[in-house]
């Protein structure tokens, strides 16, 4: 659970930084490595490792999810500007 929730939490940061659609793709992806994360950290049973990289996928995952939000609210901040200018 460990490595797939950390492929999900750097793959949201890797969509952060594409072009249009990758803003709600890091946003997606970002919310599934913190659940994912939030999975492999809760097993007491589990080793050292596989708790800290779901710790580490928790974080990775919300800075990603941070940034697509950051980039939609850049959007939808121009959207209303050009709506101002022209209105």
């Amino acid at each position: 659970m460990a490595r797939i929730a950390l492929v999900l939490a750097f793959g949201a940061m890797l969509a952060a930084g594409l072009p249009s659609p990758g803003l709600y793709l890091a946003i997606g992806l970002g919310i599934a490595a913190i659940g994912a994360g939030y999975l492999g950290y809760s097993r007491k049973s589990a080793p050292g490792y596989s708790r800290l990289a779901g710790a580490a996928a928790m974080m990775v995952g919300t800075l990603g999810l941070l940034l697509g939000t950051a980039r939609v609210v850049m959007v939808l901040a121009a959207i209303d500007r050009i709506d101002r200018m022209l209105g």
